[in-house]
């Protein structure tokens, strides 16, 4: 037959023929491959390796870009929430010593019923100054955003100090851990009892570093102050504004000379590894 005079198609299909059958005689045992099955898995195998590596890498790429957004989504709205929540702590303090209705029935202007609403602005800690004894650090506000020396800035926790140097893009807080009453530098804070029928002043004067409290002193010698009771600002320094929390008095007892009564006072905020810090502008000073 003419077939069977072709020799090179005779041996391709002798050979088909005998790949069928190798093939066939390994069916019934699976535990070990043939030579031609182990060369064809181990070259697919390979080659889906190239493949995989870079698609798992491209892939997780990708997982995390859209992880670093969720994160960037959570950290808009955890600072707005602290905005909020340092904005509402302070509003009550001031709500609590002054009623709306004694205002309006007072005839206060529109100005004095404006005088408290304090604006917030989020500020980022980008610096500490490694020395003990200047106690400042720096946050990346500065004067493009309307931040003015003398500034109060808090924390939710409460009162961390004042701004007293400012640049174009960045400002230098004074902690209440420099309250000095010795240093030209410094400012002393008036301070007022959160709630109290009776007001109670004093002044804030130094922090005692061994101690890490505040020093409250000029205390009238008769005040009923109490360990327990709640320091704020009282708004009468002309540097800070009134309404923000201080920290807690833990004693009270005789000043200097005896002609009036000093106390100490815990702060609420903490002064070591601040992260977010609220820049407190007033009306008055164009916020």
């Amino acid at each position: 037959m003419k077939l069977f005079g072709n020799k090179r198609l005779l041996i391709l299909l002798l050979g088909f023929i005998c790949f069928i059958a190798l093939m066939g005689l390994t069916l019934g045992n699976r535990e070990r491959m043939s030579w031609p099955e182990r060369f064809i898995t181990d070259t697919v195998s390979w080659t889906q390796g190239l493949f995989y590596k870079p698609a798992g890498y491209i892939a997780g790429f990708f997982e995390d870009i859209g992880q670093l957004r969720t994160i960037f989504e959570e950290n808009k709205v955890l600072k707005q929430t602290l905005t909020k929540y340092a904005r509402d702590t302070t509003r009550l303090n001031d709500l609590e010593q002054e009623n709306i209705r004694l205002q309006e029935a007072l005839g206060f202007t529109e100005r004095q019923k404006q005088a408290n609403n304090y604006t917030f602005r989020i500020a980022q800690v980008v610096a500490v100054n490694p020395d003990m004894l200047n106690n400042t650090i720096r946050i990346n506000l500065g004067e493009k955003d309307g931040v003015k020396p003398n500034m109060a800035v808090m924390s939710v926790e409460g009162l961390v100090g004042r701004v007293t140097q400012v640049t174009p893009f960045y400002s230098i807080v004074q902690l209440l851990k420099g309250v000095d009453d010795t240093s030209n530098e410094s400012k002393a804070i008036s301070v007022t009892i959160k709630g109290k029928e009776n007001e109670s002043f004093g002044i804030l004067e130094r922090y005692d570093l061994p101690t890490e409290k505040l020093i409250m002193t000029k205390i009238y010698p008769n005040d009923t102050m109490q360990p327990g009771d709640i320091v704020m600002t009282s708004g009468l320094g002309q540097v800070f504004p009134k309404g923000i929390e201080v920290g807690k008095v833990v004693s009270v007892g005789p000043g200097n000379f005896g002609i009036s009564l000093e106390a100490v006072v815990e702060p609420f905020a903490p002064f070591d590894h601040l992260r977010e810090v609220f820049v407190v502008i007033t009306p008055d000073q164009g916020g």
